[in-house]
């Protein structure tokens, strides 16, 4: 079913993609000559792996990747054009690339092509991932032929591992806010200044202040968690970056 091509050339297809409601083909070499790219190929857009996992963490990570020498960060799938392109809006991924296999010609070529009749999906992608280095590839992280949808090796953490072993790995932050809060602002700065990504939850937006009693014990804001960490308010980010620039 799967097979590690590490060594050989990618396969010459034509990519039929969207943009600004015209068709515009991109052949393998358009994507992959003179370039380092890394690639992770999914069963399929919206699914629960792919969009809550797999497409994400790539996002996050893109930046330290292209610290280290990635051009870029392709997900490929067997869906048309229009699908990928609604699906990389809805995951807000615009650090990636999304390029339809509509007919599955690319994941054929891989050896990645397989047959997903019994979910009604027709033939998809194996799960799997890759390094490719001016249109060879240099290395493929390829998931265990097992039931199901496994997802162990393809991940963003594995490939950057085997690219950067020592590369930083960014905080997972949250923050949550209301509008017109002046001490949110002060910690959004405070985490902008100190270089962090976060993901801002504003209340009655996305969240209850019974959810923000139940999370942190606390009925105020700002509320900043950072791995998992409970931090605080803005005067506690502030404490916790000094102590962090300390160390």
């Amino acid at each position: 079913m799967s097979q590690d091509h590490s060594g050989q050339p990618v396969p010459q297809i034509t990519f039929r993609t969207r943009r600004d409601h015209e068709w515009v083909n991109l052949s393998s070499d358009d994507v992959f000559k003179g370039k380092t790219v890394v690639v992770f190929s999914l069963p399929g857009a919206f699914t629960p792996t792919c969009s809550s996992t797999h497409v994400p963490r790539y996002n996050q990570l893109a930046p330290e990747f292209k610290k280290h020498g990635v051009d870029e960060i392709v997900c490929i799938s067997v869906n048309d054009a229009f699908v990928m392109n609604e699906w990389q809006r809805e995951q807000h991924a615009e650090n990636l690339t999304f390029l339809p296999d509509g007919n599955g010609d690319f994941s054929d070529g891989m050896g990645m092509l397989v047959d997903k009749q019994d979910l009604g999906f027709g033939k998809r992608s194996w799960r799997y991932s890759m390094l490719v280095k001016d249109g060879i590839v240099d290395k493929m992280f390829i998931e265990p032929d097992l039931p199901g949808d496994p997802f162990q090796v393809s991940d963003a953490d594995t490939m950057l591992d085997y690219i950067a072993p020592n590369a930083a790995k960014p905080k997972d932050v949250t923050i949550f806010t209301r509008n017109g809060c002046e001490y949110c602002a002060r910690a959004k700065g405070l985490l902008r200044d100190a270089g962090f990504q976060f993901e801002e939850l504003v209340l009655n937006r996305d969240y209850s202040e019974a959810t923000l009693r139940a999370v942190s014990g606390r009925s105020t804001v700002p509320e900043i968690f950072i791995n998992g960490a409970f931090i605080g308010g803005a005067e506690e980010l502030e404490t916790y970056l000094h102590r962090a620039e300390a160390a």
